[in-house]
């Protein structure tokens, strides 16, 4: 029977009826079969449109947030995206798509870790609590993700008067979030957890975290990308992508560099100094950029806010670093076990109690030597903490003097 409805009037018109029928309390069962039968595959579009009409016709934003999930899941699987746009790699959609990846990654990590705990009995080992807070930690990185779409992407979509379906979005990328500071506050809470008051946790916030964050990787895969490659220019695109570093990214560091088809489109860029002055003389930024790149340490700037900013980039790290991490609360960038250290030492340097904090491990046979610094400026002020690595194994082992050059001698 789709064969014979080819009108989009009239596709849209049973669509927005279908919506509204789960509105008025019907089971999504019954919608989806319906779907099926009148419809086959609904373009995606056609969601987008329905979506806004809706609200435009007096549907309040509430209600659409509220049924965004059922009709989402009635959905799912019937969304049409042939013909869909491809983005290329470096593309502000491709490391969309390869953040949610890397999401739905840790979901599977999560999902793997509470079949194991559902086998249990009593007492649940430690390691699979840690590794189960690491992973939620690992999925408040979608913040950035969020960030990027709310405030980059949904503005140019705004400018085409598309704004019922990212208000809606929206809402629910509040409400992710909240489930997700939820869940890890909740595990936190827990220091020896059995398997009866994990139950609890699980199904008040864990699994509604999950289900929310996978649903709406689902809405942006299948309704958000293609109409928002369909509708934004290349420019507008490339100013996105450009804008994108200032937030950070989720999970992923995008390597590849992007640029518009048409280059002719590219805006002109006024003459800028290329000057870099401090009190004690300048650089070129690509001057700085080799001294940090060549410095025997790795470092690392926290900000005032707690938000990694920078970290170096020479070729013999001792701690991996990425992009991803750019933007992201330093808290979550640590192991459970060592965030309440962390915590400890921002808040002393924070409140002026202390201003270094310094640490040496064995880390795979190498002598490493970590120290925290306060940064403040002239009047006191907390502008944020510098972490600084270093590997000494071989200057421990220097004695008496070298005078003499000899290039071959390297500590």
């Amino acid at each position: 029977m789709s064969e014979l409805i080819n009108n989009n009037q009239q596709r849209k018109k049973l669509l927005k009826e279908l919506i509204l029928q789960l509105h008025q309390g019907k089971a999504a069962k019954v919608i989806k079969k319906q779907l099926v039968q009148i419809l086959g595959k609904v373009p995606y579009g056609l969601v987008v449109e329905v979506e806004q009409e809706l609200i435009k016709e007096g549907l309040p934003v509430q209600e659409v947030l509220k049924l965004c999930d059922v009709h989402g899941e009635v959905l799912k699987g019937m969304v049409d995206q042939e013909g869909a746009r491809i983005a290329s790699p470096g593309h502000p959609v491709h490391t969309f798509k390869q953040e949610n990846l890397a999401l739905q990654g840790e979901c599977d990590h999560i999902h793997s870790l509470l079949t194991k705990i559902n086998k249990l009995s009593g007492q649940i080992p430690e390691k699979m609590w840690i590794d189960l807070r690491q992973h939620f930690n690992n999925l408040m990185d979608v913040d950035k993700h969020y960030r990027r779409k709310e405030n980059l992407l949904f503005p140019y979509l705004e400018k085409y008067e598309i704004t019922g379906p990212p208000t809606v979005m929206w809402g629910k990328d509040d409400e992710i979030r909240e489930l997700l500071k939820g869940s890890i506050e909740a595990l936190s809470d827990l220091k020896k957890p059995n398997k009866e008051e994990f139950i609890s946790i699980l199904e008040w916030m864990i699994k509604p975290a999950l289900t929310t964050l996978e649903e709406m990787i689902y809405k942006e895969e299948e309704i958000l990308f293609p109409m928002c490659l369909d509708t934004l220019t290349e420019l507008e695109w490339y100013e996105i992508y450009q804008q994108s570093d200032e937030i950070g990214f989720c999970l992923y560091d995008p390597k590849e560099k992007w640029e518009p088809r048409d280059t002719g489109e590219l805006p002109v860029k006024k003459a800028t100094s290329n000057k870099i002055q401090l009190e004690t003389g300048n650089f070129t930024l690509q001057e700085l950029t080799a001294i940090f790149n060549t410095l025997p340490v790795d470092l690392t700037f926290v900000d005032k806010e707690d938000k990694v900013r920078f970290f170096s980039n020479n070729p013999e790290r001792i701690f991996d670093r990425n992009r991803a991490i750019l933007g992201r609360k330093v808290q979550m960038c640590h192991p459970p076990s060592s965030v309440d250290m962390v915590q400890k030492i921002l808040d002393d340097f924070r409140s002026g109690r202390q201003s270094q904090a310094s640490f040496w491990i064995t880390l795979a046979g190498k002598f490493i030597y970590i120290s925290y610094f306060a940064l403040r400026d002239e009047a006191g002020i907390y502008l944020g903490t510098l972490e600084v690595s270093q590997d000494l194994t071989e200057l421990r082992k220097l004695e008496g003097e070298q005078r003499l050059l000899d290039y071959k001698t390297k500590p």
